[in-house]
Protein backbone atom coordinates (compact mmCIF):
# COMPACT_ATOMS: atom_id res chain seq x y z
CA UNK A 1 0.00 0.00 0.00
CA UNK A 2 1.58 3.47 -0.96
CA UNK A 3 2.30 6.23 1.53
CA UNK A 4 -0.67 8.25 2.65
CA UNK A 5 -1.24 11.89 1.35
CA UNK A 6 0.00 14.34 3.76
CA UNK A 7 -2.35 17.26 4.35
CA UNK A 8 -2.30 20.83 6.26
CA UNK A 9 -4.85 22.99 7.43
CA UNK A 10 -6.39 26.74 6.68
CA UNK A 11 -8.62 27.59 9.36
CA UNK A 12 -10.85 31.00 9.66
CA UNK A 13 -14.05 31.93 10.66
CA UNK A 14 -15.19 31.76 14.43
CA UNK A 15 -14.88 28.76 17.30
CA UNK A 16 -17.39 26.42 16.01
CA UNK A 17 -15.25 26.71 12.73
CA UNK A 18 -12.19 25.60 15.10
CA UNK A 19 -14.17 22.77 16.64
CA UNK A 20 -14.65 21.15 13.28
CA UNK A 21 -11.23 21.95 12.47
CA UNK A 22 -9.82 19.97 15.38
CA UNK A 23 -12.41 17.12 14.56
CA UNK A 24 -11.27 16.81 10.87
CA UNK A 25 -7.78 16.57 11.94
CA UNK A 26 -7.99 14.10 14.55
CA UNK A 27 -10.16 12.00 12.23
CA UNK A 28 -7.49 12.20 9.68
CA UNK A 29 -4.80 11.43 12.29
CA UNK A 30 -6.44 8.33 13.44
CA UNK A 31 -6.77 7.34 9.98
CA UNK A 32 -3.27 6.97 9.64
CA UNK A 33 -2.32 10.51 7.19
CA UNK A 34 0.31 12.87 8.48
CA UNK A 35 -0.76 16.87 9.09
CA UNK A 36 1.46 19.18 8.94
CA UNK A 37 1.40 22.59 9.68
CA UNK A 38 3.30 23.57 6.60
CA UNK A 39 1.24 24.22 3.53
CA UNK A 40 3.94 24.19 1.08
CA UNK A 41 5.09 20.43 2.24
CA UNK A 42 1.15 18.87 2.13
CA UNK A 43 -0.12 17.22 -0.48
CA UNK A 44 -3.69 18.72 0.11
CA UNK A 45 -4.49 21.99 1.75
CA UNK A 46 -8.00 21.35 3.85
CA UNK A 47 -9.43 25.19 4.21
CA UNK A 48 -12.17 25.73 6.42
CA UNK A 49 -14.00 28.72 5.25
CA UNK A 50 -16.08 31.54 6.55
CA UNK A 51 -19.28 32.88 5.15
CA UNK A 52 -21.15 34.57 7.87
CA UNK A 53 -20.58 37.70 6.27
CA UNK A 54 -19.11 39.23 2.90
CA UNK A 55 -15.96 40.08 4.61
CA UNK A 56 -15.05 36.67 5.62
CA UNK A 57 -16.09 35.24 2.24
CA UNK A 58 -13.64 37.75 0.58
CA UNK A 59 -10.83 36.22 3.09
CA UNK A 60 -11.67 33.01 2.24
CA UNK A 61 -11.53 33.51 -1.61
CA UNK A 62 -8.11 35.17 -0.88
CA UNK A 63 -6.82 32.26 0.54
CA UNK A 64 -8.23 29.44 -1.72
CA UNK A 65 -6.69 31.98 -4.38
CA UNK A 66 -3.67 32.08 -3.03
CA UNK A 67 -3.02 28.30 -2.65
CA UNK A 68 -4.29 27.78 -6.15
CA UNK A 69 -1.81 29.94 -7.56
CA UNK A 70 0.67 27.79 -5.20
CA UNK A 71 -0.83 24.76 -7.58
CA UNK A 72 -2.37 23.61 -4.53
CA UNK A 73 -4.70 20.57 -4.22
CA UNK A 74 -7.43 21.91 -2.18
CA UNK A 75 -9.88 20.99 0.05
CA UNK A 76 -12.99 23.23 0.82
CA UNK A 77 -14.53 22.61 4.48
CA UNK A 78 -16.98 24.51 6.22
CA UNK A 79 -19.97 27.76 5.63
CA UNK A 80 -18.63 28.34 2.39
CA UNK A 81 -18.89 25.00 0.75
CA UNK A 82 -22.32 24.82 2.26
CA UNK A 83 -23.27 28.27 0.52
CA UNK A 84 -21.61 28.15 -2.51
CA UNK A 85 -20.69 23.99 -3.24
CA UNK A 86 -21.59 23.97 -7.01
CA UNK A 87 -19.69 27.39 -7.90
CA UNK A 88 -16.76 26.04 -5.99
CA UNK A 89 -15.68 23.34 -7.89
CA UNK A 90 -16.40 24.76 -11.05
CA UNK A 91 -14.58 27.95 -10.53
CA UNK A 92 -11.27 26.21 -9.06
CA UNK A 93 -10.18 23.66 -10.68
CA UNK A 94 -7.42 23.35 -7.58
CA UNK A 95 -10.59 22.32 -5.61
CA UNK A 96 -10.83 18.46 -5.47
CA UNK A 97 -13.53 18.96 -3.10
CA UNK A 98 -16.03 20.60 -1.17
CA UNK A 99 -17.10 18.90 2.17
CA UNK A 100 -20.50 20.84 4.03
CA UNK A 101 -20.50 22.01 7.75
CA UNK A 102 -22.62 18.81 8.92
CA UNK A 103 -20.47 16.34 6.57
CA UNK A 104 -16.80 16.94 7.81
CA UNK A 105 -16.90 13.67 9.70
CA UNK A 106 -16.56 11.77 6.29
CA UNK A 107 -13.05 13.68 5.63
CA UNK A 108 -11.70 10.12 5.38
CA UNK A 109 -13.53 8.85 3.11
CA UNK A 110 -13.26 12.14 0.82
CA UNK A 111 -9.63 12.20 0.58
CA UNK A 112 -9.38 8.34 -0.02
CA UNK A 113 -12.04 8.92 -2.85
CA UNK A 114 -10.31 11.92 -3.78
CA UNK A 115 -6.72 10.29 -4.05
CA UNK A 116 -8.81 7.79 -6.53
CA UNK A 117 -9.08 10.80 -9.18
CA UNK A 118 -12.63 11.80 -8.47
CA UNK A 119 -13.80 15.58 -7.45
CA UNK A 120 -16.00 15.03 -4.51
CA UNK A 121 -19.00 17.14 -3.56
CA UNK A 122 -20.26 16.10 -0.18
CA UNK A 123 -22.62 18.68 0.98
CA UNK A 124 -25.36 17.61 3.24
CA UNK A 125 -29.09 20.26 2.00
CA UNK A 126 -29.99 20.14 5.66
CA UNK A 127 -26.62 19.70 8.54
CA UNK A 128 -27.94 17.52 11.09
CA UNK A 129 -24.45 15.97 12.44
CA UNK A 130 -22.77 17.34 15.86
CA UNK A 131 -19.79 15.56 16.58
CA UNK A 132 -19.33 14.56 20.46
CA UNK A 133 -16.65 12.85 22.98
CA UNK A 134 -16.60 9.70 20.47
CA UNK A 135 -15.18 11.85 18.02
CA UNK A 136 -10.98 12.08 17.59
CA UNK A 137 -10.32 15.51 18.30
CA UNK A 138 -6.64 17.33 17.88
CA UNK A 139 -6.60 20.58 19.37
CA UNK A 140 -5.32 24.04 18.07
CA UNK A 141 -5.76 26.24 20.96
CA UNK A 142 -2.83 27.36 23.53
CA UNK A 143 -2.54 24.52 25.75
CA UNK A 144 -4.68 26.05 29.05
CA UNK A 145 -7.79 26.79 26.79
CA UNK A 146 -10.62 24.35 25.13
CA UNK A 147 -13.76 25.08 23.11
CA UNK A 148 -16.34 23.26 24.10
CA UNK A 149 -19.66 23.38 21.55
CA UNK A 150 -22.83 22.69 23.43
CA UNK A 151 -25.35 22.42 20.49
CA UNK A 152 -24.86 23.42 16.93
CA UNK A 153 -27.42 25.44 14.65
CA UNK A 154 -29.66 28.44 15.11
CA UNK A 155 -34.10 28.04 15.26
CA UNK A 156 -34.10 31.75 15.23
CA UNK A 157 -34.39 33.55 12.08
CA UNK A 158 -32.73 37.07 12.15
CA UNK A 159 -33.20 39.14 9.33
CA UNK A 160 -29.72 39.78 9.09
CA UNK A 161 -27.89 36.36 9.95
CA UNK A 162 -27.07 33.34 7.54
CA UNK A 163 -26.65 30.99 9.88
CA UNK A 164 -29.64 28.28 9.85
CA UNK A 165 -28.87 28.25 6.00
CA UNK A 166 -25.30 27.27 6.93
CA UNK A 167 -25.66 25.16 9.94
CA UNK A 168 -29.24 24.12 9.93
CA UNK A 169 -31.76 23.71 13.23
CA UNK A 170 -30.45 23.65 16.66
CA UNK A 171 -29.14 20.40 18.00
CA UNK A 172 -28.02 19.86 21.10
CA UNK A 173 -25.96 17.20 22.90
CA UNK A 174 -26.63 15.32 26.18
CA UNK A 175 -25.57 16.74 29.11
CA UNK A 176 -23.92 13.23 29.71
CA UNK A 177 -22.33 13.72 26.78
CA UNK A 178 -20.68 17.10 27.71
CA UNK A 179 -19.78 16.61 30.61
CA UNK A 180 -17.87 13.23 29.77
CA UNK A 181 -16.13 15.03 27.32
CA UNK A 182 -15.78 18.53 29.80
CA UNK A 183 -13.78 15.19 31.69
CA UNK A 184 -11.26 14.40 29.10
CA UNK A 185 -10.49 18.15 28.74
CA UNK A 186 -9.47 18.93 32.23
CA UNK A 187 -7.69 15.50 32.29
CA UNK A 188 -5.30 17.22 29.30
CA UNK A 189 -4.51 19.66 31.51
CA UNK A 190 -6.95 22.47 30.34
CA UNK A 191 -7.67 25.17 32.74
CA UNK A 192 -10.42 26.84 31.50
CA UNK A 193 -13.71 25.41 28.90
CA UNK A 194 -15.97 27.63 26.96
CA UNK A 195 -19.09 26.44 25.77
CA UNK A 196 -20.57 27.52 22.65
CA UNK A 197 -23.53 27.24 20.52
CA UNK A 198 -25.01 29.78 18.30
CA UNK A 199 -27.41 30.56 21.40
CA UNK A 200 -25.94 28.56 24.31
CA UNK A 201 -29.05 29.86 26.31
CA UNK A 202 -31.73 27.52 24.56
CA UNK A 203 -29.15 24.71 25.09
CA UNK A 204 -31.32 21.48 25.25
CA UNK A 205 -35.01 23.44 24.04
CA UNK A 206 -34.41 20.41 21.29
CA UNK A 207 -33.67 17.31 23.43
CA UNK A 208 -35.22 17.97 26.54
CA UNK A 209 -38.60 20.25 25.70
CA UNK A 210 -36.89 23.07 27.63
CA UNK A 211 -33.64 25.16 27.96
CA UNK A 212 -31.26 22.95 29.61
CA UNK A 213 -28.20 25.52 30.87
CA UNK A 214 -28.75 25.91 34.19
CA UNK A 215 -28.88 22.28 34.65
CA UNK A 216 -25.60 21.78 32.29
CA UNK A 217 -23.82 24.08 34.36
CA UNK A 218 -24.46 22.58 37.44
CA UNK A 219 -23.39 19.19 36.05
CA UNK A 220 -20.27 20.84 35.26
CA UNK A 221 -19.40 22.50 38.05
CA UNK A 222 -18.56 18.49 39.44
CA UNK A 223 -15.40 19.02 36.33
CA UNK A 224 -12.32 19.74 37.71
CA UNK A 225 -11.62 22.68 35.92
CA UNK A 226 -10.91 26.21 37.33
CA UNK A 227 -12.69 28.34 35.01
CA UNK A 228 -15.81 27.68 33.06
CA UNK A 229 -17.32 30.29 30.36
CA UNK A 230 -19.87 30.83 28.61
CA UNK A 231 -20.14 32.56 25.53
CA UNK A 232 -23.54 33.87 23.06
CA UNK A 233 -25.78 33.79 26.10
CA UNK A 234 -29.36 35.71 24.67
CA UNK A 235 -30.54 37.67 27.88
CA UNK A 236 -34.02 36.65 27.71
CA UNK A 237 -32.77 33.02 28.39
CA UNK A 238 -30.94 34.02 31.36
CA UNK A 239 -33.36 33.34 33.61
CA UNK A 240 -33.47 33.28 37.74
CA UNK A 241 -32.86 29.97 37.56
CA UNK A 242 -29.73 30.27 35.32
CA UNK A 243 -28.29 33.38 37.07
CA UNK A 244 -28.66 31.22 40.11
CA UNK A 245 -26.68 28.24 38.65
CA UNK A 246 -24.12 30.93 37.51
CA UNK A 247 -23.82 32.36 41.35
CA UNK A 248 -23.92 29.01 42.96
CA UNK A 249 -21.17 27.00 41.06
CA UNK A 250 -17.87 28.17 41.88
CA UNK A 251 -16.01 27.39 38.41
CA UNK A 252 -18.70 28.88 36.53
CA UNK A 253 -17.31 32.52 35.54
CA UNK A 254 -19.57 35.33 36.26
CA UNK A 255 -19.12 36.27 32.19
CA UNK A 256 -21.79 37.21 30.24
CA UNK A 257 -21.42 37.58 26.54
CA UNK A 258 -24.92 39.16 25.50
CA UNK A 259 -25.33 39.31 21.85
CA UNK A 260 -28.07 42.38 21.93
CA UNK A 261 -27.06 43.83 18.37
CA UNK A 262 -29.10 46.71 19.02
CA UNK A 263 -30.78 49.03 21.76
CA UNK A 264 -34.15 50.42 20.26
CA UNK A 265 -37.64 48.66 19.77
CA UNK A 266 -38.16 49.34 16.39
CA UNK A 267 -34.88 47.86 15.16
CA UNK A 268 -34.45 44.91 16.81
CA UNK A 269 -38.21 43.98 15.56
CA UNK A 270 -37.08 45.12 11.71
CA UNK A 271 -33.92 42.22 12.91
CA UNK A 272 -36.87 39.75 13.68
CA UNK A 273 -35.81 39.77 17.21
CA UNK A 274 -38.90 41.82 19.03
CA UNK A 275 -38.86 39.78 21.62
CA UNK A 276 -35.52 41.60 23.25
CA UNK A 277 -36.71 45.02 23.01
CA UNK A 278 -38.67 45.15 25.99
CA UNK A 279 -36.25 43.66 28.05
CA UNK A 280 -32.98 45.17 27.59
CA UNK A 281 -32.77 47.98 30.29
CA UNK A 282 -34.32 45.28 32.68
CA UNK A 283 -32.55 42.20 32.57
CA UNK A 284 -29.36 43.71 32.45
CA UNK A 285 -30.29 45.59 35.91
CA UNK A 286 -31.29 42.00 36.94
CA UNK A 287 -28.18 40.41 35.87
CA UNK A 288 -26.04 43.29 37.56
CA UNK A 289 -28.19 42.93 40.85
CA UNK A 290 -27.93 39.52 41.08
CA UNK A 291 -24.42 39.17 39.76
CA UNK A 292 -22.48 42.14 41.09
CA UNK A 293 -18.91 40.76 39.93
CA UNK A 294 -20.56 40.00 36.53
CA UNK A 295 -18.30 41.02 33.66
CA UNK A 296 -20.57 41.71 30.63
CA UNK A 297 -19.65 41.77 27.11
CA UNK A 298 -21.89 42.34 24.24
CA UNK A 299 -21.98 43.02 20.24
CA UNK A 300 -23.75 45.25 18.20
CA UNK A 301 -24.63 46.05 14.62
CA UNK A 302 -24.58 49.99 13.36
CA UNK A 303 -26.13 50.94 9.90
CA UNK A 304 -29.37 48.32 9.89
CA UNK A 305 -31.60 49.36 6.90
CA UNK A 306 -34.22 51.78 8.44
CA UNK A 307 -31.48 53.17 11.65
CA UNK A 308 -32.00 56.47 11.93
CA UNK A 309 -29.85 59.24 13.82
CA UNK A 310 -32.52 58.99 16.73
CA UNK A 311 -32.43 55.51 16.60
CA UNK A 312 -28.54 55.40 16.71
CA UNK A 313 -28.38 58.23 19.53
CA UNK A 314 -30.99 55.64 21.61
CA UNK A 315 -28.08 53.09 20.96
CA UNK A 316 -25.20 55.17 21.85
CA UNK A 317 -27.33 56.44 25.10
CA UNK A 318 -28.30 53.22 25.99
CA UNK A 319 -24.19 51.75 25.90
CA UNK A 320 -23.50 54.99 27.89
CA UNK A 321 -26.23 54.45 30.51
CA UNK A 322 -25.00 50.61 30.90
CA UNK A 323 -21.35 50.68 30.71
CA UNK A 324 -20.48 47.42 29.65
CA UNK A 325 -16.94 45.75 30.24
CA UNK A 326 -16.34 44.75 26.33
CA UNK A 327 -18.59 45.67 23.46
CA UNK A 328 -17.59 44.63 19.80
CA UNK A 329 -19.08 47.08 16.77
CA UNK A 330 -20.05 45.48 13.24
CA UNK A 331 -21.15 47.78 10.46
CA UNK A 332 -24.32 45.72 9.16
CA UNK A 333 -23.38 43.29 5.77
CA UNK A 334 -26.01 42.60 3.37
CA UNK A 335 -26.48 38.87 2.77
CA UNK A 336 -28.21 38.00 -0.18
CA UNK A 337 -29.98 34.68 1.52
CA UNK A 338 -31.43 37.09 4.47
CA UNK A 339 -34.46 39.08 4.32
CA UNK A 340 -32.87 42.11 5.30
CA UNK A 341 -30.68 41.91 2.09
CA UNK A 342 -34.11 43.41 0.23
CA UNK A 343 -35.06 46.09 2.76
CA UNK A 344 -35.38 49.15 2.02
CA UNK A 345 -33.36 52.52 3.45
CA UNK A 346 -30.13 50.71 3.55
CA UNK A 347 -27.57 52.83 4.72
CA UNK A 348 -24.36 54.26 3.09
CA UNK A 349 -21.33 52.64 4.07
CA UNK A 350 -19.69 55.71 5.13
CA UNK A 351 -22.24 56.46 7.66
CA UNK A 352 -21.82 53.09 8.85
CA UNK A 353 -18.69 53.40 9.28
CA UNK A 354 -18.85 56.60 11.01
CA UNK A 355 -21.23 55.02 13.15
CA UNK A 356 -19.26 52.10 14.20
CA UNK A 357 -16.36 54.91 15.26
CA UNK A 358 -18.42 57.09 17.39
CA UNK A 359 -19.96 53.59 19.08
CA UNK A 360 -16.31 52.49 19.86
CA UNK A 361 -15.32 56.00 20.77
CA UNK A 362 -17.91 56.12 23.14
CA UNK A 363 -16.62 53.16 25.06
CA UNK A 364 -13.32 53.39 24.79
CA UNK A 365 -12.99 55.57 27.96
CA UNK A 366 -15.86 53.01 29.38
CA UNK A 367 -13.55 49.87 28.81
CA UNK A 368 -10.66 52.08 30.49
CA UNK A 369 -12.79 52.76 33.68
CA UNK A 370 -13.92 49.17 33.89
CA UNK A 371 -9.39 48.13 33.99
CA UNK A 372 -8.36 50.82 36.23
CA UNK A 373 -11.14 49.22 38.77
CA UNK A 374 -8.74 46.35 38.66
CA UNK A 375 -5.53 48.60 39.83
CA UNK A 376 -4.08 47.20 42.56
CA UNK A 377 -5.85 43.86 42.88
CA UNK A 378 -4.60 40.66 42.74
CA UNK A 379 -6.19 38.24 40.04
CA UNK A 380 -5.62 35.09 38.87
CA UNK A 381 -4.19 35.04 35.21
CA UNK A 382 -4.09 32.12 32.61
CA UNK A 383 -0.27 32.12 31.33
CA UNK A 384 -0.91 31.62 27.69
CA UNK A 385 1.97 32.92 25.92
CA UNK A 386 6.05 33.94 26.57
CA UNK A 387 7.70 37.01 24.86
CA UNK A 388 11.81 35.42 24.43
CA UNK A 389 12.75 38.56 24.07
CA UNK A 390 11.74 40.33 27.07
CA UNK A 391 10.43 37.15 29.45
CA UNK A 392 7.36 38.22 29.84
CA UNK A 393 4.36 36.53 29.84
CA UNK A 394 0.87 37.39 28.00
CA UNK A 395 -1.92 35.88 29.60
CA UNK A 396 -5.72 36.71 30.62
CA UNK A 397 -7.96 37.14 33.48
CA UNK A 398 -11.57 35.98 34.01
CA UNK A 399 -12.65 39.11 32.61
CA UNK A 400 -11.11 38.79 29.39
CA UNK A 401 -12.28 36.16 26.58
CA UNK A 402 -9.95 34.55 24.23
CA UNK A 403 -9.72 36.75 21.07
CA UNK A 404 -12.01 39.01 21.69
CA UNK A 405 -11.85 40.59 24.85
CA UNK A 406 -8.14 42.35 26.52
CA UNK A 407 -4.88 40.48 27.41
CA UNK A 408 -2.65 40.72 30.76
CA UNK A 409 0.98 41.51 30.17
CA UNK A 410 2.71 39.59 32.99
CA UNK A 411 5.96 40.19 34.69
CA UNK A 412 7.60 37.82 37.28
CA UNK A 413 7.75 33.28 37.20
CA UNK A 414 5.35 31.34 35.52
CA UNK A 415 4.70 28.20 33.04
CA UNK A 416 2.93 28.14 30.28
CA UNK A 417 -1.09 26.66 30.63
CA UNK A 418 -1.17 27.48 34.36
CA UNK A 419 -3.33 30.02 36.35
CA UNK A 420 -1.01 32.21 38.29
CA UNK A 421 -1.97 35.45 41.10
CA UNK A 422 -1.62 38.80 39.45
CA UNK A 423 -1.08 41.86 40.88
CA UNK A 424 -2.28 44.48 38.49
CA UNK A 425 0.34 47.37 38.57
CA UNK A 426 -1.31 49.49 35.09
CA UNK A 427 -4.58 49.82 33.17
CA UNK A 428 -4.40 50.59 29.44
CA UNK A 429 -7.97 51.01 27.73
CA UNK A 430 -7.98 47.33 26.52
CA UNK A 431 -5.17 45.15 28.56
CA UNK A 432 -3.94 45.25 31.71
CA UNK A 433 -0.20 44.80 33.26
CA UNK A 434 0.94 43.25 36.32
CA UNK A 435 3.29 41.12 38.02
CA UNK A 436 3.65 37.57 39.28
CA UNK A 437 2.58 37.48 43.60
CA UNK A 438 5.11 35.30 44.68
CA UNK A 439 3.93 32.51 47.15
Amino acid sequence: MGKKPTIAFSHLGCEKNRIDTEHTIGLLVQAGYEVDNDEELADYVVVNTCSFIQAARQESVRTIVELAEANKKIVIMGCMAQHFQEQLLEEIPEAVAAIGTGDYHQIVNVIERVEKGEKVKLVSPEPTYIADETTPRYRTTTEGVAYLRVAEGCDYRCAFCIIPHLRGNQRSRSIESIVTEAKQLAAQGVQEIILISQITTNYGVDLYGEPKLAELLVALGKVDVPWIRMHYAYPTGLTPKVIEAIRATPNVLPYLDLPLQHSHPEILRAMNRPWQGRVNDSIIERIKTAIPEAVVRTTFIVGFPGETDAHFEHLMQFVERHEFDHVGVFTFSPEEETPAYSLPNQIPQEIMDARRDALMALQQPISWRRNQAQEGKVVDVLIEQENPETGEYIGRSARFSPEVDGLVYVKGVARLGSIVPVKITEAEPYDLKGEVVSS
